[in-house]
């Protein structure tokens, strides 16, 4: 018996993420199923670590003292593939069909873009632009 086949791949949203390891519950369903699938890859930007980190930093979300910390027991807890940025993605992160300059969502985008993974997004600015795939709430 070999490993089960993979039938998707996908890119998480820094929210996504957060929200499927403190508050599931805020997840709508159609994302839960996917991440739920055990044939699905699941993938996170080193953007998302870094979002994570900066929104600590300010107060905007708390996951205790130590981020860096949190981070390392999340990802112990939700094993996630780790999608790389290049200077193709970088690239990218600036033509990428993104309504507005939030640097995270751009380098999400393009991320997804390049690597050829469906975004996981809450994020209705990023649902069905051109350039990459997404998939949301409804």
């Amino acid at each position: 018996m070999g490993c089960p086949e993979v039938t998707a791949r996908y890119l998480l949203d820094t929210h996504v993420w957060l929200w499927s390891i403190l508050e599931p519950k805020r997840l709508a369903e159609p994302i839960t199923v996917r991440i739920e699938d055990g044939r699905a890859e699941l993938w996170l930007s080193p953007i998302t670590v870094w979002e994570i980190v900066m929104l600590a930093e300010g107060g905007r979300i708390d996951i205790g003292a130590d981020p860096v910390g949190w981070i390392e027991f999340a990802l112990r807890e939700f094993p996630v593939q780790d999608a790389r940025i290049d200077r193709t993605i970088a690239a990218a992160s600036r033509t990428v069909d993104v309504p507005h300059e939030d640097p995270a969502d751009r380098f999400l985008a393009a991320t997804a873009g390049v690597l050829g993974l469906t975004l996981l997004t809450h994020d209705a600015k990023l649902l069905g632009r051109s350039g990459f795939a997404s998939i949301g709430p409804g």
